[in-house]
């Protein structure tokens, strides 16, 4: 594995969580990103490898806990529930980040561990 510099570690583990935001650009966005940043990083930095994969487990789960939101909307509370996801999506994204920047590994929550 070639090993990158800690700086370059953190700001590449960061992006894996940020680069989520893509959903605000595109359908799958949150998936896309981390993903293409996972793939072409991964064998450089034992860091970015977890970190991406943390990323993206979080980004699945996340997208499968909206989907399930969706279709409650039905009985209403689907609408508040989709509110709750986005606005628990943006503050764990910003602290994945930020702890990322610093070094630091971050475990999402609730995420389903599909990428070991």
């Amino acid at each position: 594995m070639a090993q990158m510099d800690p700086k370059q570690e953190k700001t590449w583990g960061m992006l894996c969580h940020l680069s989520a935001l893509g959903v605000f650009l595109f359908p799958l966005g949150n998936i896309i990103g981390p993903l293409i940043v996972w793939l072409v990083k991964k064998d450089e930095s034992s860091f970015v490898d977890d970190q991406g994969k943390e990323s993206l487990n979080f980004q699945i789960s996340f997208t499968i806990y909206c989907i399930i939101a969706a279709i409650l909307i039905i009985v209403v509370i689907g609408i508040i529930l989709l509110i709750a996801l986005g606005i628990v999506f943006l503050i764990l994204v910003i602290m994945a980040a930020v702890k990322a920047n610093e070094g630091e590994e971050f475990r999402y929550p609730l995420t389903i561990r599909l990428i070991s």
